[in-house]
């Protein structure tokens, strides 16, 4: 047994020489770090030979640096400037992002306007330091009372329908387009169905607006195509193509009574339609 056991634990040469080198190699490892820190210093940074050298690249390309944290102008020029008027340019002199000032110019087309500087602080994205840095500068020119401002519907261009307090140029451009489709306004309620005009914004400016219904497009409606009458909105697909295809099967109109024939067509319908149409 005890020479079994001293022939199993015994070692040749050559392992004993394996074993040896291998704990010299453990040793340099552990003893690496050690060494290294003792014979290398780290070398330390002149913080004003550094300063010094980033003043020198700035002053060399003023650009380099006038864009950073996302695209906010680091360099900015503070002035007086009202932010109902400013452009997108001028609100990234101001140091807005690109994104910041859209977002600005995009509430004031769509017929936004700022009362007091207070009112900046609702612009979605603009941070309460942009605003306190901003705030000194505001100026807002007092604005007349808009009871004495009352615009026709049917006769008024886009520049004209701008003069209306909360009315910018993306909702002219639209009442515009939706009066050249309808033929005219017969009264004011139906900017309601402007696309993005909602009950507040009408209640907003419906006082500086009046209608002069007689100044409607009326349609004759024993002449008028299928793709020209397809451009009212009260009128669906089917709907014309119904009054088209009665009008042929039985001939002219002679009222709103015979257009009461055709059963898709509605009372509502009739309604709103009925002031347009003429029948000749």
């Amino acid at each position: 047994m005890k020479t079994q056991f001293k022939n199993y634990m015994s070692l040749t040469k050559k392992e004993w020489n394996g074993m040896v080198v291998l704990l010299v190699l453990i040793a340099l490892v552990l003893a690496a770090p050690c060494a290294y820190q003792r014979f290398h210093k780290d070398n330390t940074i002149n913080v004003t030979e550094f300063n010094a050298a980033v003043a020198q690249l700035n002053k060399a390309n003023p650009q380099a640096n006038q864009l950073s944290d996302g695209g906010k102008a680091q360099n900015v020029a503070l002035f007086k400037f009202n932010p109902n008027t400013s452009t997108v340019a001028d609100w990234q002199k101001l140091g807005l992002t690109a994104k910041q000032a859209a977002i600005i110019k995009n509430y004031t087309t769509k017929g936004g306007r700022f009362r007091k500087a207070e009112d900046l602080q609702k612009i979605y994205g603009l941070t309460k330091v942009d605003y306190a840095r901003l705030a000194p500068f505001i100026i807002i020119a007092e604005e007349k009372a808009a009871d004495n401002v009352v615009v026709e519907l049917n006769s008024a261009d886009s520049a004209k329908l701008t003069i209306v307090e909360g009315i910018g140029p993306g909702f002219a451009k639209r009442i515009i387009y939706y009066r050249e489709r309808l033929g005219g306004f017969v009264s004011k309620e139906q900017l309601r169905e402007v696309y993005g005009l909602d009950e507040l914004k009408y209640d907003e400016i419906k006082a500086q607006l009046k209608v002069d219904a007689s100044r409607i497009r009326r349609i004759n409606i024993n002449t008028i195509t299928f793709d020209k009458l397809r451009l009212m909105p009260y009128l669906d697909y089917k709907q014309v193509n119904a009054i088209i295809e009665y009008r042929k099967q039985h001939g002219n109109y002679a009222s709103i009574a015979d257009i009461e024939n055709i059963a898709i067509i509605d009372d509502g319908i009739l309604r709103k339609i009925e002031p347009y149409l003429v029948f000749k």
